[in-house]
Protein backbone atom coordinates (compact mmCIF):
# COMPACT_ATOMS: atom_id res chain seq x y z
CA UNK A 1 0.00 0.00 0.00
CA UNK A 2 1.25 3.19 -0.81
CA UNK A 3 0.19 5.46 2.06
CA UNK A 4 0.41 8.94 2.08
CA UNK A 5 0.61 11.26 5.43
CA UNK A 6 -1.46 14.57 5.33
CA UNK A 7 -1.33 14.96 8.88
CA UNK A 8 -2.04 12.89 12.36
CA UNK A 9 -5.40 12.58 11.46
CA UNK A 10 -5.28 11.56 7.72
CA UNK A 11 -3.81 9.92 4.86
CA UNK A 12 -4.38 8.83 1.65
CA UNK A 13 -3.57 6.45 -0.13
CA UNK A 14 -4.67 4.73 -4.10
CA UNK A 15 -7.19 1.61 -4.49
CA UNK A 16 -7.24 -0.68 -1.29
CA UNK A 17 -7.47 -4.64 -1.56
CA UNK A 18 -9.82 -6.63 0.70
CA UNK A 19 -6.75 -7.80 2.38
CA UNK A 20 -5.57 -5.05 3.04
CA UNK A 21 -7.72 -3.94 5.58
CA UNK A 22 -6.30 -5.95 9.10
CA UNK A 23 -2.94 -4.78 7.63
CA UNK A 24 -4.51 -1.42 8.09
CA UNK A 25 -6.00 -2.34 11.78
CA UNK A 26 -2.58 -3.44 12.49
CA UNK A 27 -0.99 0.23 11.39
CA UNK A 28 -3.18 1.93 13.94
CA UNK A 29 -6.00 3.03 11.40
CA UNK A 30 -9.75 3.29 13.21
CA UNK A 31 -11.59 4.10 9.79
CA UNK A 32 -11.47 4.13 5.80
CA UNK A 33 -12.90 6.50 3.47
CA UNK A 34 -13.57 5.27 -0.22
CA UNK A 35 -13.68 8.17 -2.39
CA UNK A 36 -14.13 6.08 -5.90
CA UNK A 37 -17.59 5.26 -7.51
CA UNK A 38 -18.31 1.89 -8.00
CA UNK A 39 -16.79 -0.08 -11.46
CA UNK A 40 -14.64 2.21 -12.33
CA UNK A 41 -12.34 -0.80 -13.58
CA UNK A 42 -12.74 -4.08 -13.92
CA UNK A 43 -11.69 -6.18 -10.62
CA UNK A 44 -12.06 -2.89 -8.76
CA UNK A 45 -13.94 -4.21 -5.05
CA UNK A 46 -17.24 -2.82 -4.91
CA UNK A 47 -17.91 -0.21 -1.72
CA UNK A 48 -20.09 -2.95 0.00
CA UNK A 49 -17.32 -5.46 -0.09
CA UNK A 50 -14.68 -3.09 1.39
CA UNK A 51 -17.47 -2.37 3.75
CA UNK A 52 -17.38 -5.98 5.26
CA UNK A 53 -14.15 -6.51 4.90
CA UNK A 54 -13.76 -3.12 7.40
CA UNK A 55 -15.85 -4.51 9.50
CA UNK A 56 -14.12 -7.67 9.92
CA UNK A 57 -11.06 -5.87 10.68
CA UNK A 58 -12.59 -3.65 13.65
CA UNK A 59 -12.53 -0.31 11.37
CA UNK A 60 -15.50 2.10 10.43
CA UNK A 61 -15.87 2.68 7.00
CA UNK A 62 -17.86 5.94 4.78
CA UNK A 63 -18.04 5.66 1.19
CA UNK A 64 -17.89 9.76 -0.61
CA UNK A 65 -18.04 8.65 -4.06
CA UNK A 66 -16.99 11.22 -6.86
CA UNK A 67 -15.47 12.49 -9.59
CA UNK A 68 -12.43 14.81 -9.60
CA UNK A 69 -13.85 17.23 -12.24
CA UNK A 70 -17.63 17.46 -10.78
CA UNK A 71 -17.03 17.53 -6.65
CA UNK A 72 -20.30 19.35 -5.19
CA UNK A 73 -20.44 21.06 -2.08
CA UNK A 74 -22.66 18.21 -0.77
CA UNK A 75 -19.72 15.76 -1.71
CA UNK A 76 -17.03 18.46 0.35
CA UNK A 77 -19.73 18.61 3.40
CA UNK A 78 -20.14 14.37 3.24
CA UNK A 79 -16.38 14.37 3.82
CA UNK A 80 -16.40 16.86 6.56
CA UNK A 81 -19.12 14.84 8.75
CA UNK A 82 -17.37 11.60 8.00
CA UNK A 83 -13.77 13.45 9.47
CA UNK A 84 -15.89 15.00 12.50
CA UNK A 85 -17.94 11.86 13.29
CA UNK A 86 -15.29 8.93 12.12
CA UNK A 87 -12.56 7.75 14.82
CA UNK A 88 -9.09 8.82 13.60
CA UNK A 89 -6.83 8.25 12.14
CA UNK A 90 -8.33 7.80 8.87
CA UNK A 91 -7.58 6.40 5.56
CA UNK A 92 -9.15 8.16 2.76
CA UNK A 93 -8.90 6.20 -0.59
CA UNK A 94 -9.29 6.65 -4.33
CA UNK A 95 -7.91 5.33 -7.67
CA UNK A 96 -4.94 7.28 -7.32
CA UNK A 97 -5.77 9.45 -3.90
CA UNK A 98 -5.88 12.32 -5.70
CA UNK A 99 -9.66 12.97 -4.93
CA UNK A 100 -9.10 11.65 -1.50
CA UNK A 101 -6.95 14.70 -1.05
CA UNK A 102 -9.05 16.76 -2.84
CA UNK A 103 -12.31 16.33 -1.03
CA UNK A 104 -10.02 17.01 2.38
CA UNK A 105 -8.08 20.04 1.35
CA UNK A 106 -11.68 21.23 0.36
CA UNK A 107 -13.38 20.00 3.61
CA UNK A 108 -10.47 22.14 5.74
CA UNK A 109 -11.28 25.57 3.46
CA UNK A 110 -13.31 26.98 6.22
CA UNK A 111 -10.50 26.31 8.71
CA UNK A 112 -7.40 26.67 6.93
CA UNK A 113 -6.23 29.34 4.81
CA UNK A 114 -5.55 27.95 1.20
CA UNK A 115 -1.67 28.20 1.34
CA UNK A 116 -1.87 26.32 4.60
CA UNK A 117 -4.46 23.10 3.09
CA UNK A 118 -2.10 23.05 -0.08
CA UNK A 119 1.25 22.92 1.47
CA UNK A 120 -0.41 19.85 3.51
CA UNK A 121 -1.69 17.50 0.36
CA UNK A 122 1.79 18.61 -1.12
CA UNK A 123 4.13 17.26 1.68
CA UNK A 124 1.76 13.83 0.69
CA UNK A 125 2.64 14.23 -2.74
CA UNK A 126 -0.22 15.71 -4.42
CA UNK A 127 -0.18 19.41 -6.28
CA UNK A 128 -3.60 20.55 -5.80
CA UNK A 129 -2.76 24.50 -7.12
CA UNK A 130 -5.59 24.49 -9.42
CA UNK A 131 -7.57 24.19 -6.44
CA UNK A 132 -7.22 27.62 -4.89
CA UNK A 133 -9.94 29.34 -6.63
CA UNK A 134 -12.29 26.76 -4.58
CA UNK A 135 -10.33 27.33 -1.46
CA UNK A 136 -12.07 31.16 -0.33
CA UNK A 137 -11.90 32.90 2.65
CA UNK A 138 -14.53 30.78 5.29
CA UNK A 139 -17.34 33.30 5.19
CA UNK A 140 -17.65 33.07 1.48
CA UNK A 141 -17.73 29.38 1.37
CA UNK A 142 -19.51 28.90 4.49
CA UNK A 143 -21.92 31.42 3.06
CA UNK A 144 -23.41 28.78 0.11
CA UNK A 145 -22.75 25.88 2.31
CA UNK A 146 -24.82 23.33 3.44
CA UNK A 147 -24.90 22.33 7.44
CA UNK A 148 -24.76 18.63 7.44
CA UNK A 149 -24.88 16.24 3.96
CA UNK A 150 -25.70 12.23 3.42
CA UNK A 151 -26.34 9.72 1.26
CA UNK A 152 -30.18 9.05 1.90
CA UNK A 153 -32.03 11.69 3.62
CA UNK A 154 -35.39 10.61 5.74
CA UNK A 155 -38.24 13.01 6.23
CA UNK A 156 -40.48 11.38 8.77
CA UNK A 157 -39.56 8.80 11.50
CA UNK A 158 -43.06 6.95 11.80
CA UNK A 159 -43.80 3.91 10.91
CA UNK A 160 -42.85 4.77 6.77
CA UNK A 161 -39.52 5.89 7.75
CA UNK A 162 -38.26 3.53 10.31
CA UNK A 163 -39.12 1.08 8.60
CA UNK A 164 -37.17 2.20 5.42
CA UNK A 165 -34.34 2.78 7.29
CA UNK A 166 -34.45 -0.70 8.49
CA UNK A 167 -34.58 -1.42 5.08
CA UNK A 168 -31.89 -0.33 3.42
CA UNK A 169 -29.17 -0.59 6.28
CA UNK A 170 -30.37 -4.57 6.07
CA UNK A 171 -29.06 -4.46 2.03
CA UNK A 172 -26.58 -1.79 2.50
CA UNK A 173 -24.62 -1.63 6.36
CA UNK A 174 -22.24 1.24 5.80
CA UNK A 175 -24.48 3.62 4.29
CA UNK A 176 -24.64 7.31 5.56
CA UNK A 177 -28.26 8.37 6.27
CA UNK A 178 -30.03 11.15 8.23
CA UNK A 179 -33.64 10.74 9.76
CA UNK A 180 -35.35 13.74 10.22
CA UNK A 181 -38.39 14.36 12.90
CA UNK A 182 -38.97 16.77 15.77
CA UNK A 183 -40.55 14.36 17.98
CA UNK A 184 -39.50 12.91 21.40
CA UNK A 185 -41.94 9.90 21.33
CA UNK A 186 -42.72 7.41 18.44
CA UNK A 187 -46.59 6.42 18.42
CA UNK A 188 -48.17 3.54 17.48
CA UNK A 189 -51.01 4.80 16.25
CA UNK A 190 -53.17 1.87 14.99
CA UNK A 191 -53.50 1.22 19.05
CA UNK A 192 -55.12 4.21 20.01
CA UNK A 193 -58.55 2.66 18.41
CA UNK A 194 -57.40 -0.45 20.81
CA UNK A 195 -57.17 2.21 24.18
CA UNK A 196 -60.61 3.75 23.06
CA UNK A 197 -62.00 0.00 23.08
CA UNK A 198 -60.26 -0.51 26.81
CA UNK A 199 -57.83 -3.35 25.33
CA UNK A 200 -54.63 -1.21 25.44
CA UNK A 201 -53.46 1.49 28.06
CA UNK A 202 -52.13 4.17 26.23
CA UNK A 203 -48.75 4.09 27.87
CA UNK A 204 -48.50 0.72 26.04
CA UNK A 205 -48.83 2.98 22.58
CA UNK A 206 -45.70 4.97 23.03
CA UNK A 207 -42.20 4.87 22.99
CA UNK A 208 -39.08 7.19 23.52
CA UNK A 209 -38.22 8.22 19.28
CA UNK A 210 -34.50 6.92 20.21
CA UNK A 211 -35.58 3.37 20.95
CA UNK A 212 -36.99 2.54 17.72
CA UNK A 213 -34.41 4.68 15.26
CA UNK A 214 -32.04 1.52 14.09
CA UNK A 215 -28.29 1.72 15.22
CA UNK A 216 -26.24 3.47 12.59
CA UNK A 217 -28.89 6.32 11.41
CA UNK A 218 -28.46 10.06 12.38
CA UNK A 219 -31.21 11.57 14.06
CA UNK A 220 -31.51 15.06 13.34
CA UNK A 221 -34.58 16.43 16.08
CA UNK A 222 -35.96 19.12 13.80
CA UNK A 223 -38.50 19.92 11.42
CA UNK A 224 -38.33 20.83 7.82
CA UNK A 225 -39.57 24.06 7.00
CA UNK A 226 -38.82 23.33 2.90
CA UNK A 227 -38.12 20.73 0.07
CA UNK A 228 -35.53 22.33 -2.07
CA UNK A 229 -35.01 19.28 -4.83
CA UNK A 230 -33.83 21.35 -7.36
CA UNK A 231 -30.23 21.79 -5.04
CA UNK A 232 -30.68 18.18 -3.72
CA UNK A 233 -31.58 19.67 0.11
CA UNK A 234 -33.99 20.88 2.56
CA UNK A 235 -34.17 23.59 5.13
CA UNK A 236 -34.65 22.79 8.50
CA UNK A 237 -36.94 24.84 10.75
CA UNK A 238 -34.00 26.14 12.68
CA UNK A 239 -32.33 27.23 9.19
CA UNK A 240 -30.13 24.92 8.81
CA UNK A 241 -29.34 22.48 5.60
CA UNK A 242 -29.48 19.20 4.82
CA UNK A 243 -28.02 18.06 1.63
CA UNK A 244 -28.22 14.68 0.13
CA UNK A 245 -27.70 12.05 -2.73
CA UNK A 246 -31.31 10.59 -2.27
CA UNK A 247 -34.23 11.45 -0.59
CA UNK A 248 -36.86 9.57 1.13
CA UNK A 249 -40.00 11.34 2.12
CA UNK A 250 -42.39 10.12 4.52
CA UNK A 251 -43.73 12.65 6.59
CA UNK A 252 -47.26 11.52 7.34
CA UNK A 253 -50.44 13.19 7.47
CA UNK A 254 -52.33 15.91 8.70
CA UNK A 255 -55.37 15.96 10.94
CA UNK A 256 -57.22 19.07 9.90
CA UNK A 257 -59.21 19.46 12.78
CA UNK A 258 -60.07 23.23 12.59
CA UNK A 259 -62.09 21.64 9.43
CA UNK A 260 -65.04 20.91 11.32
CA UNK A 261 -66.62 23.78 13.06
CA UNK A 262 -66.58 24.10 16.96
CA UNK A 263 -64.69 20.49 17.27
CA UNK A 264 -61.19 22.03 18.11
CA UNK A 265 -63.05 23.70 21.73
CA UNK A 266 -64.79 20.70 22.32
CA UNK A 267 -62.46 17.83 21.99
CA UNK A 268 -61.89 15.56 24.87
CA UNK A 269 -65.04 17.24 26.54
CA UNK A 270 -68.96 17.26 26.53
CA UNK A 271 -69.27 13.64 25.19
CA UNK A 272 -66.56 14.97 22.02
CA UNK A 273 -63.99 12.08 21.51
CA UNK A 274 -61.58 10.51 19.05
CA UNK A 275 -59.24 7.37 18.77
CA UNK A 276 -57.15 9.80 16.47
CA UNK A 277 -55.16 11.80 19.47
CA UNK A 278 -53.47 9.97 22.22
CA UNK A 279 -54.73 12.47 24.78
CA UNK A 280 -58.43 11.55 23.82
CA UNK A 281 -58.00 7.88 23.19
CA UNK A 282 -58.75 7.03 26.87
CA UNK A 283 -62.14 9.53 26.94
CA UNK A 284 -63.59 7.59 24.16
CA UNK A 285 -63.53 4.40 26.42
CA UNK A 286 -64.15 6.27 29.96
CA UNK A 287 -67.47 7.78 27.54
CA UNK A 288 -68.19 4.44 25.92
CA UNK A 289 -68.59 2.92 29.68
CA UNK A 290 -70.79 5.25 31.06
CA UNK A 291 -73.36 5.72 28.52
CA UNK A 292 -76.11 3.81 29.68
CA UNK A 293 -78.55 5.54 27.14
CA UNK A 294 -79.07 7.87 24.49
CA UNK A 295 -77.49 8.61 21.00
CA UNK A 296 -74.01 7.28 19.80
CA UNK A 297 -72.96 8.59 16.89
CA UNK A 298 -69.41 7.95 14.68
CA UNK A 299 -68.14 9.79 11.89
CA UNK A 300 -66.00 9.12 9.08
CA UNK A 301 -64.52 12.06 6.69
CA UNK A 302 -64.02 11.94 2.76
CA UNK A 303 -60.94 10.11 1.99
CA UNK A 304 -58.27 9.76 1.89
CA UNK A 305 -57.64 9.40 5.27
CA UNK A 306 -55.39 6.75 7.17
CA UNK A 307 -56.85 3.59 8.40
CA UNK A 308 -59.97 3.91 6.31
CA UNK A 309 -60.94 1.29 8.88
CA UNK A 310 -60.68 2.87 12.17
CA UNK A 311 -63.38 5.08 12.77
CA UNK A 312 -65.61 1.45 12.07
CA UNK A 313 -63.60 0.27 14.58
CA UNK A 314 -64.55 2.87 17.31
CA UNK A 315 -68.28 1.53 16.59
CA UNK A 316 -67.66 -1.95 16.48
CA UNK A 317 -66.16 -1.96 19.96
CA UNK A 318 -67.96 0.38 21.91
CA UNK A 319 -71.17 -1.41 20.10
CA UNK A 320 -69.16 -5.13 21.48
CA UNK A 321 -68.75 -3.78 25.24
CA UNK A 322 -72.62 -2.31 25.31
CA UNK A 323 -74.00 -5.53 23.89
CA UNK A 324 -71.85 -7.63 26.44
CA UNK A 325 -73.42 -5.35 29.03
CA UNK A 326 -76.38 -5.95 28.21
CA UNK A 327 -77.71 -1.96 27.20
CA UNK A 328 -77.25 -2.75 23.05
CA UNK A 329 -80.89 -1.72 22.71
CA UNK A 330 -80.49 0.83 24.84
CA UNK A 331 -78.18 2.95 22.59
CA UNK A 332 -79.05 4.19 19.37
CA UNK A 333 -75.80 3.73 17.11
CA UNK A 334 -75.53 5.61 13.92
CA UNK A 335 -72.51 5.85 11.57
CA UNK A 336 -72.21 8.59 9.18
CA UNK A 337 -69.59 8.38 6.05
CA UNK A 338 -69.31 10.82 4.05
CA UNK A 339 -68.66 8.14 1.61
CA UNK A 340 -71.20 6.36 -0.76
CA UNK A 341 -70.45 2.55 0.50
CA UNK A 342 -69.39 0.75 4.07
CA UNK A 343 -66.24 -0.39 2.88
CA UNK A 344 -64.39 0.46 -0.68
CA UNK A 345 -63.78 -3.18 -1.33
CA UNK A 346 -67.30 -4.88 -1.66
CA UNK A 347 -66.11 -8.90 -0.96
CA UNK A 348 -65.82 -7.42 3.17
CA UNK A 349 -68.76 -5.84 3.39
CA UNK A 350 -70.94 -8.92 4.17
CA UNK A 351 -68.87 -9.95 7.12
CA UNK A 352 -68.88 -6.63 8.17
CA UNK A 353 -73.11 -5.92 7.80
CA UNK A 354 -73.21 -8.97 10.29
CA UNK A 355 -72.04 -7.17 12.97
CA UNK A 356 -73.46 -3.50 11.68
CA UNK A 357 -77.13 -5.41 12.25
CA UNK A 358 -75.16 -7.20 15.47
CA UNK A 359 -74.91 -3.64 17.24
CA UNK A 360 -78.13 -2.28 15.73
CA UNK A 361 -76.63 0.29 13.84
CA UNK A 362 -77.90 2.89 11.63
CA UNK A 363 -76.12 3.41 8.29
CA UNK A 364 -75.87 7.05 6.80
CA UNK A 365 -74.20 7.16 3.91
CA UNK A 366 -73.32 10.62 2.30
CA UNK A 367 -73.41 12.43 5.75
CA UNK A 368 -70.20 14.61 6.37
CA UNK A 369 -69.48 16.21 9.68
CA UNK A 370 -69.55 20.06 9.09
CA UNK A 371 -69.99 21.47 12.97
CA UNK A 372 -70.17 20.18 16.47
CA UNK A 373 -71.39 21.84 19.30
CA UNK A 374 -70.33 20.69 22.25
CA UNK A 375 -72.16 22.76 25.14
CA UNK A 376 -75.65 21.99 22.86
CA UNK A 377 -74.60 18.25 22.11
CA UNK A 378 -75.51 19.05 18.91
CA UNK A 379 -73.60 17.76 15.57
CA UNK A 380 -74.76 19.25 11.86
CA UNK A 381 -74.01 17.08 8.92
CA UNK A 382 -73.90 17.90 5.34
CA UNK A 383 -76.01 15.36 3.64
CA UNK A 384 -75.80 14.58 0.21
CA UNK A 385 -78.28 13.05 -2.20
CA UNK A 386 -78.72 10.76 -4.82
CA UNK A 387 -79.59 13.39 -7.05
CA UNK A 388 -76.84 15.50 -5.96
CA UNK A 389 -78.33 17.59 -3.98
CA UNK A 390 -76.74 19.01 -0.44
CA UNK A 391 -79.21 19.14 2.66
CA UNK A 392 -78.34 20.42 6.05
CA UNK A 393 -79.64 18.65 9.42
CA UNK A 394 -78.54 19.08 12.94
CA UNK A 395 -78.53 16.07 15.58
CA UNK A 396 -78.31 15.76 19.21
CA UNK A 397 -75.89 13.39 21.04
CA UNK A 398 -75.32 11.82 24.16
CA UNK A 399 -71.56 10.54 22.67
CA UNK A 400 -70.18 11.78 19.38
CA UNK A 401 -66.99 9.63 18.07
CA UNK A 402 -65.25 12.17 15.20
CA UNK A 403 -62.60 10.81 12.45
CA UNK A 404 -61.03 14.08 11.69
CA UNK A 405 -60.77 15.34 7.74
CA UNK A 406 -57.32 14.90 6.60
CA UNK A 407 -54.92 16.24 4.13
CA UNK A 408 -50.89 16.78 3.54
CA UNK A 409 -48.43 18.53 6.09
CA UNK A 410 -48.48 22.15 4.57
CA UNK A 411 -44.57 21.94 3.66
CA UNK A 412 -45.62 19.52 1.48
CA UNK A 413 -48.66 20.93 -0.18
CA UNK A 414 -46.54 23.90 -0.93
CA UNK A 415 -43.52 22.24 -1.63
CA UNK A 416 -42.27 21.38 -5.60
CA UNK A 417 -42.70 17.46 -4.66
CA UNK A 418 -46.31 18.17 -4.72
CA UNK A 419 -49.35 17.02 -7.22
CA UNK A 420 -52.10 19.45 -7.81
CA UNK A 421 -54.13 17.58 -5.06
CA UNK A 422 -51.24 17.94 -2.45
CA UNK A 423 -49.25 15.03 -2.63
CA UNK A 424 -46.03 13.74 -2.86
CA UNK A 425 -46.31 13.13 -6.53
CA UNK A 426 -44.61 9.67 -7.35
CA UNK A 427 -45.03 6.40 -9.60
CA UNK A 428 -47.28 4.30 -8.02
CA UNK A 429 -45.42 1.18 -8.56
CA UNK A 430 -41.77 2.37 -8.10
CA UNK A 431 -42.63 4.94 -5.78
CA UNK A 432 -40.38 7.09 -6.97
CA UNK A 433 -41.16 11.10 -7.54
CA UNK A 434 -42.17 11.58 -11.24
CA UNK A 435 -40.21 14.82 -11.66
CA UNK A 436 -37.12 14.28 -9.27
CA UNK A 437 -35.90 10.94 -10.12
CA UNK A 438 -33.70 10.68 -6.46
CA UNK A 439 -36.86 11.63 -4.75
CA UNK A 440 -38.98 8.36 -3.11
CA UNK A 441 -41.92 8.71 -1.05
CA UNK A 442 -44.07 6.31 0.65
CA UNK A 443 -46.47 6.13 3.64
CA UNK A 444 -49.57 8.58 4.05
CA UNK A 445 -48.01 11.47 1.81
CA UNK A 446 -47.52 10.00 -0.60
CA UNK A 447 -49.89 10.53 -3.97
CA UNK A 448 -51.23 6.94 -4.40
CA UNK A 449 -54.47 5.20 -4.41
CA UNK A 450 -54.07 2.58 -2.29
CA UNK A 451 -55.48 2.62 1.25
CA UNK A 452 -53.07 4.18 3.85
CA UNK A 453 -52.54 2.56 6.47
CA UNK A 454 -49.59 0.90 8.20
CA UNK A 455 -49.64 -2.36 6.44
CA UNK A 456 -49.15 -0.28 3.07
CA UNK A 457 -46.23 0.87 5.08
CA UNK A 458 -44.70 -2.34 5.54
CA UNK A 459 -45.27 -3.50 2.06
CA UNK A 460 -43.45 -0.16 0.40
CA UNK A 461 -40.57 0.17 2.81
CA UNK A 462 -38.40 -2.74 1.24
CA UNK A 463 -39.59 -1.79 -2.42
CA UNK A 464 -38.64 1.79 -1.76
CA UNK A 465 -35.01 0.53 -0.38
CA UNK A 466 -34.52 -1.29 -3.38
CA UNK A 467 -35.43 0.92 -5.93
CA UNK A 468 -33.25 3.41 -4.20
CA UNK A 469 -30.13 1.98 -3.75
CA UNK A 470 -30.87 0.68 -7.56
CA UNK A 471 -31.24 4.73 -8.85
CA UNK A 472 -27.73 5.48 -6.35
CA UNK A 473 -25.82 2.50 -7.88
CA UNK A 474 -27.14 3.61 -11.71
CA UNK A 475 -29.27 0.03 -12.41
CA UNK A 476 -32.53 -0.56 -13.02
CA UNK A 477 -35.28 -0.22 -10.27
CA UNK A 478 -35.98 -3.97 -9.47
CA UNK A 479 -39.02 -4.12 -7.19
CA UNK A 480 -42.68 -2.99 -8.05
CA UNK A 481 -45.58 -2.21 -5.39
CA UNK A 482 -48.73 -3.41 -5.77
CA UNK A 483 -50.60 -1.12 -4.35
CA UNK A 484 -50.65 -3.39 -0.96
CA UNK A 485 -52.76 -2.28 1.85
CA UNK A 486 -54.80 -4.26 4.68
CA UNK A 487 -57.31 -3.25 7.42
CA UNK A 488 -57.55 -5.61 10.10
CA UNK A 489 -61.35 -4.54 11.47
CA UNK A 490 -61.46 -5.55 15.25
CA UNK A 491 -65.27 -6.37 15.21
CA UNK A 492 -65.28 -7.82 18.71
CA UNK A 493 -62.60 -7.95 21.29
CA UNK A 494 -60.20 -11.09 19.99
CA UNK A 495 -62.05 -10.95 16.24
CA UNK A 496 -61.35 -9.15 13.02
CA UNK A 497 -62.13 -8.91 9.76
CA UNK A 498 -58.82 -8.41 7.80
CA UNK A 499 -59.49 -7.01 4.64
CA UNK A 500 -55.93 -7.47 2.54
CA UNK A 501 -56.09 -5.32 -1.10
CA UNK A 502 -54.16 -3.51 -3.74
CA UNK A 503 -54.63 -1.21 -6.56
CA UNK A 504 -58.23 -1.21 -7.68
CA UNK A 505 -59.65 -3.36 -5.05
CA UNK A 506 -57.98 -6.50 -6.24
CA UNK A 507 -58.14 -8.99 -3.15
CA UNK A 508 -54.53 -9.52 -2.41
CA UNK A 509 -54.42 -12.43 0.69
CA UNK A 510 -51.49 -13.35 2.01
CA UNK A 511 -52.95 -16.64 3.49
CA UNK A 512 -52.62 -19.83 0.59
CA UNK A 513 -55.75 -21.49 -0.16
CA UNK A 514 -55.04 -23.98 1.84
CA UNK A 515 -55.66 -22.07 4.85
CA UNK A 516 -59.04 -19.98 4.10
CA UNK A 517 -60.39 -22.86 2.55
CA UNK A 518 -62.51 -24.07 5.30
CA UNK A 519 -64.49 -26.77 3.93
CA UNK A 520 -61.46 -29.28 2.96
CA UNK A 521 -59.81 -31.18 6.03
CA UNK A 522 -56.02 -30.32 5.65
CA UNK A 523 -57.01 -26.98 5.88
CA UNK A 524 -55.87 -25.11 8.93
CA UNK A 525 -58.73 -23.53 9.19
CA UNK A 526 -60.92 -26.92 9.27
CA UNK A 527 -58.32 -28.08 11.69
CA UNK A 528 -58.82 -24.81 14.26
CA UNK A 529 -62.72 -25.61 13.96
CA UNK A 530 -62.25 -28.98 15.10
CA UNK A 531 -60.64 -28.22 18.20
CA UNK A 532 -61.32 -26.77 21.08
CA UNK A 533 -59.46 -23.78 21.40
CA UNK A 534 -59.18 -19.94 23.71
CA UNK A 535 -61.56 -17.52 22.44
CA UNK A 536 -58.54 -14.87 21.33
CA UNK A 537 -58.23 -15.92 17.67
CA UNK A 538 -58.44 -14.07 14.40
CA UNK A 539 -61.54 -13.56 13.01
CA UNK A 540 -62.34 -12.52 8.88
CA UNK A 541 -63.44 -13.11 5.50
CA UNK A 542 -61.38 -13.46 2.58
CA UNK A 543 -63.43 -14.22 -1.02
CA UNK A 544 -66.74 -14.86 1.47
CA UNK A 545 -65.19 -17.35 3.83
CA UNK A 546 -65.28 -16.71 7.23
CA UNK A 547 -61.99 -18.43 8.87
CA UNK A 548 -60.29 -18.81 12.25
CA UNK A 549 -56.37 -18.77 12.41
CA UNK A 550 -55.05 -18.57 15.99
CA UNK A 551 -51.55 -15.61 15.98
CA UNK A 552 -48.77 -18.14 16.70
CA UNK A 553 -50.30 -20.32 13.54
CA UNK A 554 -51.11 -17.40 11.50
CA UNK A 555 -47.36 -16.96 11.48
CA UNK A 556 -46.71 -19.95 10.95
CA UNK A 557 -49.15 -20.58 7.60
CA UNK A 558 -47.92 -16.96 6.16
Amino acid sequence: MDIRKINDSISVSPQIRLDDTHELARLGFRSIISSRPDGEEDGQPNAESICMAAAGAGLEFRHIPVIASSITERDVTLFADAMKDLPRPILAFCRSGTRAAMLWALSEAADKDADTALAATRSAGYDLERLRPRLRSPEALNAGKASVACDVLIVGAGAAGIATAASLLKRRKCMNIILVDPAERHAYQPGWTMVGGGIFKPEDTIRPMADVIPSGVRWEKAAVAEFDPDHDRVVLADGRRIDYRMMVAAPGIELNWSAIEGLEETLGRNGVTSNYRYDTAPYTWSLVQNLKGGRALFTQPPMPIKCAGAPQKAMYLSGDHWFRQGRITDIAIEFHNAGPVLFGVKEYVPALMEYVKKYRADLNFGSRLVAVDGAKKEARFARTATDGTLTEETLGFDMIHVCPPQIAPGFVRNSPLASQAGWIEVDETSLQHKRYPNVFSLGDAAGTSNAKTAAAARKQAPIVAENVIAVLDGRPMPAVYDGYGSCPLTVERGKIVLAEFGYGGKLLPTFPTWVIDGTRPSSLAWYLKSEALPPIYWHGMLKGREWLVSPNLRKEAA
